[in-house]
């Protein structure tokens, strides 16, 4: 996959994310700013306001979709907008289906590279998604999806309308501590299964994800969400890997232990989350599929799109049992 070298797209592998064991190892995100209520977020300050920020995402991307749920989940569609993008053969990274005028701007763009280097001329690195623009600065904000998430959840109150607080101080040690379980044991080993080079990385990984897919398997079988009886970042930081695991995962990233069809209380679970009002609008399955195993995704394909599974996320579950 190419990068920006000093603001210049280039398709030499320069940064490589495989070590020479074979372990996959994803990048960390470069743009860490934050969005306050009173925009104490970093240099320059980054204040909330309707219309001000623009949000990049794809489909495509797992860790991305988790700021399209929150956005959707903290009604924050009619105050900050919204692209997708995708990768397709030949191009130059994360494309925009027609050209694009990067909002603060009146410049066109085809490639998500080009908001970079607007923001950044002399950027070297990974162009990924999510990336949040600020149309007055004309900054990326942040392109770390676990603090856009934070920032969704909390800085624009009063300014969106009344919304579930998914980070509430009296769960956050909880929250974040199932967080650092899910990151490691599930966002990170699924990439290190799929994207690892070696047999050895990859059945390590493997056992990882399978190990803590059963500890999450036992504690949903407690209790309706991962922190208890309300919804929370946790459970919305999880839900991208599993609502791709079974038609993604499982075929193309070798994840073939067993389904989260095949796990009671995990398949109640992602059916009891896929449920909640608005979240059906944000989970294009064929397009998830469609951007692994028809374009320029991450995992090698012959561009044929596997037709199913059968997925069946409308069907009922016994999660209210909990309360």
């Amino acid at each position: 996959m190419g990068h920006l070298l000093d603001g210049a797209w280039t398709d030499d592998e320069v940064l490589k994310e495989v070590r020479d064991d074979g372990k996959y190892v994803k990048f960390d995100s470069i743009f860490r700013n934050r969005i306050t209520r009173d925009g104490d977020g970093g240099e320059g300050g980054f204040p909330a306001e309707a219309g001000r920020y623009h949000l990049y995402s794809s489909v495509a991307c797992p860790w991305a979709h988790r700021t399209e749920l929150i956005r959707i989940l903290k009604k924050l569609d009619g105050v900050i907008g919204h692209t997708d993008t995708r990768q397709t053969m030949g191009g130059e990274g994360w494309t925009f289906a027609e050209p694009h005028v990067i909002p603060g701007t009146d410049r066109s763009a085809a490639y998500l590279h080009e908001v970079y280097a607007l923001s950044e001329p002399a950027y070297t690195g990974r162009v990924s998604v999510p990336a949040l623009w600020d149309s007055r600065t004309r900054k990326i904000v942040s392109n770390e999806s676990s603090e856009i998430i934070v920032m969704f959840n909390e800085a624009f109150d009063g300014i969106a309308p009344p919304s579930p607080d998914y980070y509430p101080p009296v769960l956050r040690e909880d929250i974040d501590a199932v967080n650092a379980m899910v990151l490691d044991g599930i966002n990170n080993a699924v990439n290190e299964c799929g994207r690892g080079v070696s047999q050895q990385a990859y059945e390590a990984a493997f056992d990882k994800l399978f190990q803590t897919l059963d500890e999450l398997e036992a504690r949903l079988s407690r209790q309706r969400y991962l922190c208890g009886d309300r919804q929370t970042l946790a459970d919305w930081r999880l839900f991208p890997n599993l609502v791709r695991f079974d038609a993604i995962y499982y075929l193309g990233y070798k994840c073939n232990l067993r389904r989260i069809a095949d796990y009671p209380n995990l398949s109640e679970y992602l059916r009891d989350l896929y449920q909640t009002p608005g979240i059906d609008r944000v989970c294009d399955v064929a397009g998830m599929k469609d951007g692994v195993y028809g374009g320029a995704g991450p995992i090698p394909t012959n561009g044929i799109v596997p037709k199913g599974p059968e997925m069946n996320l409308r069907e009922g579950h016994t999660r209210n049992r909990f309360g």
